[in-house]
């Protein structure tokens, strides 16, 4: 079964995300299914993943952000707001994708793209 969804995974981060291989994606997640999902998805399409605990500050992901030139931040729907202020100073990011069951404007939600 991790199989088949980490394909399905691979193909949401490369065609909805907009990923290719070499780019870099910041995952913020408290400890949930989805973080092995995604962490094997990525080693699927090429994408560098880079883990991140969900205590890191906002100057953390700010620096992890800006140093990795991630294109892609993934997190959790109810870490999501205190992300935001973050994410403008962050220019390479081109997309973000929330995990689990509530939503964002601006953000994809992965478990509909699966």
């Amino acid at each position: 079964e991790l199989g088949s969804l980490s394909r399905k995974a691979a193909n949401v981060l490369s065609e909805a995300c907009a990923l290719q291989r070499g780019d870099r994606a910041v995952a913020v997640l408290p400890r949930v299914p989805e973080w092995w999902l995604l962490n094997v998805a990525c080693v699927r399409a090429g994408i560098v993943f880079i883990p991140g605990t969900s205590q890191l500050t906002a100057k953390d992901i700010s620096y992890r952000l800006q140093a990795s030139k991630a294109k892609c931040i993934i997190t959790s729907d109810t870490l999501a707001p205190a992300l935001e202020s973050v994410l403008p100073s962050s220019q390479f990011l081109k997309s973000k994708l929330i995990v689990g069951r509530g939503s964002r404007d601006g953000w994809l939600n992965f478990k509909e793209l699966l």
